[in-house]
């Protein structure tokens, strides 16, 4: 650690703040399910609000300090670079607040809790572009000989890290939402009761397809099959960021490879099919596929096929909003399946080389898998 970081630690965080990390973050995860969080926020009284709030007011600290007591044992001196310190800022920031919050008696208090945690979440927006310009930092100072022994280890602890992320972001969501005074029917918090993926997945493609259509001038067409009646209860925020990040990049192979061709561009296809324990979207694209010693390289976080966006932003660019172009920062397809995960789904790529790739999105329709908990 750098004098200054070693400095920053202790000026901004106490030895005592420190010491309760450490015992918050060795204490036992308690996680809840898709069928939990719809059937208790079905009712959303004041009494419900309550023991919500109770509950993440003792849960949400053991999943921060877990994350900031990992932040500071990266390996290959990533907890040093300057963005990861940020993140774990943040996190202690967090913490803080948690902690130094006291016991949730009243409606009053509740409300009042409401706000602090609507405002850890927008703390952490950044997370991920600040965690992965932390990567790119990581990255240039390092010799690319030895580098990828470690990265496998900063891979998992990724994995670990934005999953958490993951059911962090929900249970606060999913708590704030239930404040919401006029609540669209069928929607309780984040979770849509009669979920349309048919609908969703023509909502997310035509994102993509727009974010095509500035890059590129023109995109490829998107048929949809699958029943359009078919509902089940799912997260529709996270199956469209799921469907806008496939479709992107299916678009982006086609539109590339097509480019220079008077021949038309063939459609991307996505079927979505319900079976009794997984619904199944598949997306489909002749974007010339992918050779099969690259396919691991898709779900990594340290490899993207826009190796220098990052270096065209400075930290303060961050927070715009414009890691919305074609390529991102190579962060889409793993973290999709970490969301295809949470709620004991999966996401799966095949290719044909010299034709096109396949992405096999499975959601589980049962909604009675546990959160994983890293």
């Amino acid at each position: 650690m750098t004098p200054m970081a070693a400095k920053k630690l202790s000026e901004n965080f106490s030895k005592s703040l420190i010491d309760e990390v450490r015992k918050w973050g060795s204490m036992k995860q308690t996680g809840v399910t898709l069928r939990y969080m719809m059937e208790f926020g079905s009712k959303p009284t004041d009494r419900n609000m309550l023991i919500s709030a109770q509950f993440l007011h003792k849960e949400l600290p053991i999943r921060i300090a877990r994350r900031a007591l990992e932040l500071e044992t990266l390996p290959s001196g990533l907890s040093q670079k300057p963005a990861v310190l940020k993140v774990r800022d943040w996190y202690l920031d967090s913490f803080r607040d948690l902690r130094s919050f006291p016991s949730i008696r009243d409606k009053n208090d509740e409300l009042e809790f409401t706000q602090m945690i609507k405002m850890i979440k927008v703390r952490h927006n950044n997370v991920v572009p600040m965690m992965a310009l932390g990567v790119q930092q990581l990255k240039k100072g390092m010799d690319p000989k030895i580098v990828y022994e470690d990265l496998d280890e900063i891979h998992q602890f990724l994995d670990r890290f934005y999953m958490s992320r993951i059911g962090i972001r929900m249970l606060i969501g999913q708590h704030v939402a239930l404040h919401e005074p006029n609540p669209v029917p069928d929607l309780i918090g984040y979770i849509h009761k009669k979920m349309s993926p048919m609908e969703v997945a023509r909502n997310a493609s035509e994102d993509a397809r727009a974010v095509c259509m500035r890059q590129y001038g023109s995109a490829p067409d998107i048929d949809i099959y699958g029943d359009p009646k078919f509902t089940f209860p799912y997260v529709p925020s996270h199956l469209h960021i799921m469907v806008f990040e496939l479709v992107k990049n299916s678009l982006r192979a086609v539109q590339e490879r097509f480019m220079n061709s008077d021949k038309v561009p063939p459609p991307i296809r996505i079927i979505v099919a319900d079976g009794i324990e997984d619904v199944t979207i598949k997306v489909s694209d002749e974007g010339g596929g992918i050779p099969r010693s690259g396919l691991p390289r898709i779900f990594t976080y340290l490899y993207s096929t826009a190796e220098n966006l990052l270096d065209l932003l400075d930290e303060d660019a961050l927070g715009t909003g414009d890691m919305m172009t074609m390529a991102g920062y190579g962060y889409g397809i793993p973290i999709s399946r970490l969301y295809a995960r949470y709620f004991g789904g999966d996401l799966q790529i095949i290719s044909m080389e010299g034709y096109g790739t396949d992405a096999y999105l499975h959601l589980s329709r049962l909604g009675d898998s546990q959160e994983p908990l890293p």
